[in-house]
């Protein structure tokens, strides 16, 4: 199975902001970008992992395990889920847009070899509260 395409573009999302990172590559997406994300688990959620998980706890409640809504819990498909919030991922623009999205755990052996790009607007050293990564 092919990763990648020759016009993808490569994210390492290490050290990145998740939901900075998430709406730049949305737009990207939706201009016709295909975008690979790599080194999801080490993508950053700003604020105090103690309230974060309590949230997430809340969260888990909510819905049926048969019927939805899914809660993932694996670090690629958060992030992944993550992206599909800022797609209008209901109409066939959006459909199409996050089907142009891939992401990892890790760097996987095809991609090792290309250019990797950083969003410099989501660097999580700019963050002056706490924060923790998705993995």
């Amino acid at each position: 199975m092919e990763i990648m395409s020759k016009q993808a573009t490569i994210i390492n999302a290490e050290g990145l902001i998740i939901g900075r990172m998430a709406s730049i590559i949305a737009k990207r997406l939706l201009k016709g970008e295909e975008m690979i994300i790599v080194n999801a688990e080490k993508a950053v959620i700003s604020g105090r992992k103690k309230s974060k998980v309590t949230e997430a706890k809340e969260f888990l409640e909510v819905g049926y395990p048969e019927k939805g809504p899914f809660h993932y819990r694996r670090p690629d498909r958060i992030v992944r889920r993550t992206v599909r919030g800022m797609l209008p991922y209901k109409q066939p623009k959006g459909k199409q847009a996050y089907k142009r999205l891939k992401v990892f755990i890790g760097i996987p052996a095809e991609v090792k070899e290309h250019k990797m790009e950083t969003l410099v607007n989501a660097r999580a050293e700019k963050l002056k509260c706490p924060y923790f990564t998705v993995g």
